[in-house]
């Protein structure tokens, strides 16, 4: 791990000066700060249940107080959070035929249409030291369901009144606005919309540490990053209080929204966004345009979708540590976005990696490094599916650790 400066320099770190000097070369303090909120994602795709045949499918397989633990992201960790809320959005596109994708195999289960989407944590006091103030941290994860790469998919233009008001020129995608917005009566978890899940249980921290310097920052991968951009700008547009600057950090993010979109967020004084990609990786290019809802695609020009915040443009397949035939494809992969960011030395250097980022996580989830790093292939899994054994030998799908709150 590099030298940290980190606690003093925070607010450059988030974006005050929008990065400006921090990232041609890379700021060694801004490289370990990215790898960490990158790696907070990971938990909310690790512990999602996605085993049909669990009554607990769509769920976290650990309670809020054990997920960080159990995903690796305490020992050795400087930045200590406390995981206070758990946050669910329905995918509510049907498919014709099958009606949601999401309704679950078994009659019983927990949830029926929606899914957990990630996770608000705050800096514990040990993570306050190391961070330099009260870090309000909101997680989104990526795409799991089948009936959310139906929402990606959807690439129609709707305005976002909650955000911008009735009669205001931002367009957003259609897609992740519902998901973000979205009330599903169905679902005992998201009677509340995932924007009021989190603006309640951000109020409740802000006025809790209302007499320390807190900070809020949003973060997500892939379709994470759409919605953690669409959260990042709600609580901007509509702030809990006007001096708590928000922070997004988006990783391999499509685009969300319209040029006056872009715009909206860049006028906005208390928001900086860093939007990290992969120059290999497809996902960010994505969808390059859209019409608004009800116009006729064949008379109807296209408006352009297009990109927000300040970008920073790595290239993991300059890694010497890579196999050189990984495909195109798996650049999106998290875990290739976090040594992209540890080896980054500029846009026209090559790759140097400087420790910040765990080299076996780089075979997390693929078949990555050369065979001369003996870390084994997609080594991350769960025990046996979830299959625990009894005391009289039988075996029981075990897999959904009791959380208050789930």
């Amino acid at each position: 791990m590099s030298d940290t400066g980190i606690a003093k320099r925070w607010r450059v770190l988030s974006g005050s000066d929008n990065w400006e000097g921090l990232l041609e070369p890379l700021d060694s303090d801004l490289r370990r700060y990215l790898i960490h909120y990158g790696t907070m994602v990971s938990p909310a795709t690790d512990s999602f249940i996605n085993e049909p045949a669990s009554k607990n499918v769509g769920l976290s397989r650990y309670a809020r107080r054990n997920l960080l633990a159990n995903c690796g992201l305490v020992k050795g960790n400087p930045f200590k959070y406390e995981v206070t809320k758990y946050f669910y959005a329905p995918s509510i596109i049907p498919i014709p035929d099958e009606g949601y994708n999401v309704r679950p195999t078994r009659a019983d289960a927990v949830l029926k249409e929606s899914n957990w989407n990630g996770y608000v944590a705050v800096a514990t006091d040990e993570g306050k030291v190391a961070l330099g103030r009260r870090d309000i941290l909101i997680v989104w994860r990526g795409t799991i369901r089948k009936s959310e790469w139906n929402e990606n998919i959807t690439f129609w233009f709707v305005k976002a009144p909650l955000f911008f008001g009735q009669n205001s020129d931002p367009l957003v995608h259609k897609g992740w606005y519902d998901m973000y917005t979205t009330i599903n009566q169905d679902s005992q978890l998201n009677k509340k919309s995932a924007r009021d899940q989190i603006s309640e249980e951000v109020a409740r921290l802000v006025e809790l540490y209302k007499d320390e310097e807190i900070s809020i920052t949003v973060t997500g991968h892939s379709l994470g990053s759409s919605l953690a951009t669409l959260n990042a700008v709600d609580m901007a547009f509509n702030p809990f209080r006007p001096d708590i600057p928000v922070t997004a950090f988006l990783y391999a993010s499509p685009k969300v929204g319209d040029e006056n979109f872009k715009n909206a967020i860049s006028n906005q004084q208390n928001l900086r966004a860093l939007r990290i990609t992969d120059v290999n990786d497809l996902v960010p290019i994505i969808p390059p345009f859209g019409w608004k809802e009800g116009d006729n695609i064949i008379t109807t020009p296209p408006t352009p979708y297009g990109d927000v915040g300040v970008g920073l443009v790595i290239d993991s397949k300059k890694s010497d540590y890579l196999k050189p035939d990984v495909p195109t494809l798996s650049t999106h992969d998290l875990m290739l976005y976090m040594h992209g960011i540890d080896g980054y030395q500029g846009s026209q250097g090559g790759f140097e990696r400087h420790g910040d980022f765990d080299l076996a996580k780089v075979n997390r989830y693929g078949d990555y490094l050369k065979a001369e790093y003996p870390i084994p292939i997609g080594w991350f899994n769960i025990k046996d599916k979830g299959m625990v054994q009894q005391d009289n030998g039988n075996y029981i799908l075990d897999d959904h650790e009791v959380d208050e709150t789930f």
